[in-house]
């Protein structure tokens, strides 16, 4: 009797412990995205929106970088990619500033660049001054550089993005938002190619109501 006893308590244990198991390997898989609630409006009229929340200061948004460039490429025509960078507090407000100076002044070919000066050449380029310094050696004079990154435009572009983070719930970078509803990011999905595949299922899901 004790011997029956003892192997039915391990068969109850057993399937007490599969039943615990099975809804955690469900939320694993819901891990991968999470949805943006409330859905979010897209700020390109016509288009469904990829936002890639990125910050220079980040290696694994270096590394990630080109990759979702790539991939940008093979996005339909109604669909756009919208750079986002974040500043998570005010140390980060210059290099967050700087994406949208580079794009008012048309020189976006110098966003791969920066990447590179922090990660490869890992120079200390985290604030006006010495960001100043680099964009004079790439053609931009330091006080058209200054000026833009006091500008209106820019201004209220880095006030956009905050809002934006806020808006989606940014807890780390690099983070895609898809469509408005969904966001996913390699540490959710594990990887940086598995983040790229998550995305573009979420992306044919969110085309796919819009039909």
């Amino acid at each position: 009797m004790a011997l029956n006893s003892f192997v039915s308590r391990l068969i109850s244990a057993a399937a007490l412990a599969l039943a615990t198991l099975l809804p955690l390997s469900a939320q694993a898989q819901k891990a991968a995205y999470t949805a943006v609630t409330p859905a979010q409006p897209s700020d390109t009229p016509g288009k469904v929106e990829v936002l890639e929340f990125f910050a220079y200061g980040c290696p694994h948004c270096a590394t990630m970088e080109p990759m979702v460039e790539k991939w940008s490429k093979t996005l339909p025509e109604n669909v756009v990619l919208r750079r986002v960078p974040v500043a998570f507090n005010a140390s980060m407000a210059d290099l967050q500033r700087l994406y949208f100076v580079l794009e008012s002044l048309n020189r976006l070919d110098l966003h791969p660049k920066v990447f590179a000066v922090l990660h490869k050449e890992r120079k200390p380029m985290y604030n006006s001054s010495a960001i100043g310094d680099w964009l004079a050696t790439q053609g931009i004079d330091k006080a058209t550089y200054e000026a833009t990154a006091r500008s209106f435009g820019v201004t209220s572009k880095a006030a956009r993005a905050t809002e934006l983070e806020k808006a989606y719930d940014i807890q780390g970078t690099p983070t895609l938002g898809i469509g408005g509803q969904f966001t996913t990011s390699p540490s959710m999905t594990g990887s940086y190619e598995g983040t790229l595949t998550q995305a573009q299922t979420l992306l044919d899901e969110v085309l796919k109501g819009k039909k």
